[in-house]
């Protein structure tokens, strides 16, 4: 017979390890449901994983490259926006999803026992499965344009995994506060919705180069920058971003993704009784 050892949490608080990873099947079973629910009964199906940045990256080529003009550095306008909606919806899809999960299962948490971390960290299954369509959707568009990225497109999945564990920390920390304050499903889209034009998503930083240097700062100082050009320099072949940059972002990924799990085991104890 097993025996069960119960022990307090650890100073700072941080989730079991091994108890995560003894429920892994759990995540994979709550990332394809997910994944089944969000596409079954659609008349288009997976088709939206395609057309979602496709129409994005149409618009932002048309304003931006056909009316304002705005300078890509030689990269074909709408190419340039689509792989700049690629990194942003892995960011934005993985945030949204994952800081509605809790709530929307409720019943689950509220009733049955596993480690709750779970439930907003299956989200990022169903966006990486979105994510690699759309990636497969912009090797297509590569050859099309006959652009050739180099060898910086082995970096790729490094710049992916980063900006998922910035996703991730930000969307477990808010899945954890919207569990006891609703709001967070409100002020959550409209963050990201301005996050996509504070973030040069549809606009390269070459630019800003006639705005003040206090707007440039401010644009260079934003850790999602820093994945865009590093998105950029593995599909598109633009310049490297600077090494600050590149250890900037394997800073950001781990102190946001720790500081998130921190603010989920600190509301944790009360999701049953207050959700």
């Amino acid at each position: 017979m097993a025996t069960i050892v119960i022990t307090p949490p650890g100073r700072l608080g941080l989730p079991r390890w091994r108890e995560l990873w003894a429920a892994r099947e759990v995540l994979l079973r709550f990332g394809l449901r997910d994944i089944l629910l969000r596409y079954r009964q659609t008349a288009v199906g997976v088709a939206w994983v395609v057309v979602q940045p496709l129409l994005g990256a149409g618009i932002f080529a048309l304003v931006f490259g056909t009316v304002a003009d705005l300078p890509t550095n030689g990269v074909p306008y709408f190419l340039f926006s689509f792989m700049g909606m690629l990194a942003w919806n892995l960011f934005s899809q993985t945030i949204a999803r994952s800081s509605a999960s809790l709530v929307a299962n409720q019943a689950l948490v509220a009733k049955v026992f596993f480690p709750r971390l779970l439930v907003p960290l299956s989200s990022a299954l169903g966006v990486l499965l979105d994510y690699a369509v759309a990636l497969g959707l912009g090797v297509v568009l590569l050859i099309v344009y006959g652009v050739s990225p180099g060898w910086a497109v082995l970096l790729l999945p490094v710049w992916t995994m980063l900006l998922l564990m910035v996703a991730l920390g930000v969307g477990v920390a808010a899945a954890a506060i919207q569990v006891k304050y609703r709001d967070v499903g409100y002020v959550m889209p409209w963050l990201l919705q301005m996050g996509l034009y504070a973030t040069p998503v549809a606009y390269s930083l070459e630019a800003l180069e006639g705005s003040p240097e206090a707007v440039q700062w401010l644009f260079t100082a934003n850790p999602l920058t820093w994945f865009l050009e590093a998105f950029r320099w593995s599909l598109l072949g633009q310049a490297a971003p600077p090494l600050w940059q590149i250890v900037g972002m394997v800073g950001a990924a781990l102190l946001v993704l720790l500081g998130g799990t921190l603010v989920f085991q600190r509301y944790e104890r009360q999701f049953a009784d207050v959700i």
